[in-house]
């Protein structure tokens, strides 16, 4: 019998259309074998067979408040009964509402919000607003990044996204950010860390032109690219180079804004306010599309008389607005940010750093909140990652036995490059996140038997 004759009439539809009619991103189209998902809820989800699996990467670090929320279900049903949408230009509720819950919890120096589809489009108004208060075009951002992938964005992220949709925003420049594990400037503490990315960072500025320079934006923790924790003063080191050079600081908080590092945004764990927020994915666990910019008083103030050059049919949809004020509430009564912080210290930090004991494949580990990497190597004297950047292939074969083990036994997660992300939705419950841990723990196993 054939795989085909096995499956159920419903599952084989589902293969049968995607196969032959989406078009799927970042992928060789032949090459992929999508999934067949049939439902979700809370913090797993399941196929057409049954199998049961806990989402360990909240989907794309999106699903926050987790798969099937009856708050957010219920808020978009309301919003569709009483109006399902209506134009950006005119005002609504829901909207209106939600811009000013983000605006209260952002920081005071912040007025204004504006509404996109998603972190992408965020980046991009971001950056126009920018390049439109400046006069200046260049901007900077990380190699170690991920923006989006729209042209300005896709020329914004430093990873190996970027490259084969070079050339796009020739006015973008990158630098390297603090990575401890590998520095780049070979430091012996966070302290010399900050030190020499700062003393790193202004040396680029100054070689680029400080007064070309409209904007740098840098995701507040780095994610995709392996949670890379800002060390002690290094944001208010940046935020010192912009105030002194007249720059712009974007703080991209589309993957660790709305609770996800235990904080309504992540730079405030680090004292500082940067002059733009963009967000998207947790704002509203991605349950209808959704994005922003919050904006300061005094870049908002600039476009009092002026008008600016930008728009988007879907900003601020109110299916999307609902279920972000409805997410507001859920925070609020089911104290999401205490938890998420409780469960990181408690349970998540203690268990990953008892693993740099247990495995001769585990590097390093780092992150807070419900945002973590575990970091694999060949050798821990050497730091040899277990598989080459941006590997493929039989290259990539490692980190494909660790994915496996992990889904065998129940388990989605989140690995990119040598790494796993450790990002279940913010709702999980303390056994199934302990669940979860341990069968990593398994897999890992399977992992140090291959590097002896």
């Amino acid at each position: 019998m054939t795989t085909e004759q096995t499956m159920t009439g419903a599952e084989a539809q589902v293969r049968s259309d995607d196969r032959a009619h989406v078009f799927h991103s970042w992928s060789a189209q032949a090459l992929i074998d999508p999934l067949p998902v049939a439902g979700g809820a809370g913090s797993e989800f399941w196929d057409y067979e049954g199998n049961r699996y806990l989402d360990f990467g909240s989907q794309l670090v999106n699903l926050n408040l987790g798969h099937q929320h009856p708050d957010l279900i219920g808020a978009i049903e309301r919003q569709a009964r009483r109006l399902a949408t209506i134009q950006p230009a005119m005002a609504n509720d829901v909207r209106g509402e939600l811009a000013r819950l983000i605006t209260e919890v952002a920081g005071d120096r912040f007025t204004k919000v504006f509404f996109t589809n998603g972190g992408a489009e965020a980046n991009e108004n971001a950056v126009r607003l920018a390049r439109l208060v400046t006069g200046r075009r260049k901007v900077l951002s990380m190699y170690r990044s991920y923006h989006g992938s729209t042209s300005t964005a896709i020329s914004l992220t430093g990873d190996p996204r970027r490259w084969p949709n070079e050339p796009s925003d020739g006015s973008v420049a990158h630098f390297f950010g603090p990575y401890a594990y590998r520095s780049p400037f070979h430091s012996t503490s966070p302290e010399e860390e900050t030190a020499r990315a700062l003393e790193h960072l202004e040396q680029t500025i100054v070689l680029e032109g400080a007064s070309t320079i409209g904007a740098i934006v840098i995701e507040t923790i780095v994610g995709t690219n392996g949670v890379l924790m800002p060390p002690p003063g290094y944001l208010a080191g940046v935020r010192e180079l912009c105030d002194r050079f007249g720059i712009v600081y974007i703080a991209d908080e589309v993957m660790v804004g709305f609770g996800r590092a235990g904080e309504w945004f992540a730079y405030q764990a680090h004292g500082i306010e940067p002059d733009l927020v963009t967000f998207a994915k947790g704002v509203n666990s991605g349950y209808v599309p959704l994005g922003g910019v919050v904006i300061s008083d005094a870049i908002a103030s600039e476009f009092d008389t002026r008008a600016f050059p930008g728009g988007l049919t879907y900003s601020g949809h109110p299916l999307a607005c609902a279920a972000g004020v409805a997410t507001f509430e859920v925070f609020r009564r089911d104290h999401i940010l205490e938890r998420v912080r409780d469960l990181g210290s408690r349970v998540v930090e203690p268990t990953l750093r008892g693993w740099l004991e247990t495995h001769p494949s585990v590097g390093d580990v780092r992150g807070t909140g419900l945002f973590w990497a575990v970091e694999l190597v060949r050798d821990k004297k050497t730091r040899e990652p277990l598989v080459p950047f941006n590997a493929s292939g039989v290259d990539a074969a490692p980190m494909g036995v660790f994915a496996k083990a992990c889904k065998d036994a129940g388990l989605w997660p989140f690995t990119h490059f040598n790494r796993t992300h450790i990002a279940p939705p913010l709702v999980i419950t303390e056994d199934e996140l302990r669940r979860g841990l341990d069968i990593i723990d398994a897999a890992l196993r399977e992992v140090d038997a291959l590097v002896g």
